[in-house]
């Protein structure tokens, strides 16, 4: 079968590779309608590895070169278990974290921090290929008013519903989302489904901002021109937002999170980012603020499936581009020279 695989930074290559073995008991073989580019997988493309492990992980036992690629939709064609109400030739979409099952964390039911916890596409052969082996316990089946294509969407959609989550965000709260990226984006449609009355957007890119206002954001503010958590203090009665929520992972902009939440508000990260942060103690014990972090989702793709069957959650803005599988090392260089372009690009192996 034909998979785009990562051999290292700036190496990816679409090759032949060996059609996948019978699935274990906890797995299932899906074959891919679409899959999703992930920054993540761009940060592997561009620098990797960073999430990726040059040895053998130790739950999947994978290691490079594989093909990347975890928000993805497609059909069953082998399951090595029972999953109820998913049958071979069900569509569906899939939770794409394998945890170990046994673990404290797993027997909680946060089997997304599970110590041995890894995603397919970074600990196992991923979606960017005509078929992909998944944890059988994350399959999710597809109502039939879900499409493939809104379905591959699910993933970075359930990212933001967590984030949202974390941060306790009720009706009648004020959120600022620091960055407009495919996360933060999520992060305003899950915000804008628990009620937010003000919700406000800091994104230096200009073509986000727009659509981020189409999407019904009550304000998008370009940081390098405004001060943004002046002009947020003032739009909420001089009281600051309930919520921060940042999608960056920018160091610099946890620390503005924290001096622009109100007193007693919360502050979520959901960034995946690298450094260091330094913390007034002050501005935490004085003002009562709570500092947050959230990890991709817990049990959250059957709610945004859920949320998008019932009419409720239109992630169609989020799409901005379709490509096919042979396309992919091409469109990967192009997302990392132009940011701006796109918001959410999907590949398929199926041909366009």
């Amino acid at each position: 079968m034909k998979a785009l695989r990562w051999h290292g930074a700036r190496d990816l290559r679409l090759e032949e590779v060996p059609d996948l073995p019978a699935p274990r008991a906890h797995e299932a073989v899906v074959e891919v309608s679409w899959c999703g580019v992930c920054g993540t997988d761009l940060h592997e493309f561009l620098e990797g590895p960073h999430m990726i492990r040059s040895e053998p992980h130790p739950l999947t036992g994978a290691s490079p070169p594989l093909a990347l690629g975890h928000e993805f939709s497609g059909t069953v064609v082998a399951l090595g278990g029972e999953a109820p109400g998913i049958a071979v030739g069900d569509r569906v979409t899939a939770d794409p974290v394998w945890r170990c099952g046994v673990c404290y964390w797993c027997a909680r039911g946060e089997y997304h921090i599970c110590p041995r916890s890894g995603s397919v596409g970074l600990a196992s052969s991923g979606a960017f290929a005509e078929r992909v082996t998944v944890p059988l316990a994350g399959l999710t089946r597809l109502p039939d008013n879900v499409t493939d294509e809104m379905a591959a969407l699910a993933e970075p959609l359930a990212v933001g519903l967590h984030a949202v989550t974390r941060a306790g965000v009720r009706a009648g709260d004020n959120v600022l989302v620091l960055g407009g990226g495919p996360i933060g984006f999520a992060v305003v449609l899950a915000a804008r489904l628990a009620g937010a009355a003000g919700l406000f957007v800091s994104e230096p890119l200009a073509e986000r901002r727009e659509k981020l206002l189409e999407s019904g954001v009550t304000e998008a503010f370009d940081p390098l021109e405004s001060d943004v958590r002046r002009e947020v203090f003032l739009r909420t009665g001089r009281v600051g937002p309930d919520a921060v929520i940042d999608a960056t992972g920018v160091p610099a902009l946890a620390e503005q999170a924290v001096a622009t939440v109100r007193r007693g508000g919360r502050v979520v990260l959901a960034g995946v980012g690298h450094g260091s942060v330094r913390f007034d103690l002050g501005q935490l014990v004085f003002y009562e603020r709570a500092v947050l972090g959230t990890l991709g989702y817990n049990f959250d793709i059957p709610r945004v499936i859920d949320l998008m069957s019932t009419g409720r959650l239109d992630a169609a803005a989020l799409l901005t581009g379709r490509f096919s599988l042979a396309e992919g090392a091409g469109v990967f260089a192009d997302l990392t020279a132009d940011r701006a372009r796109h918001l959410k690009v999907l590949l398929t192996p199926k041909g366009l």
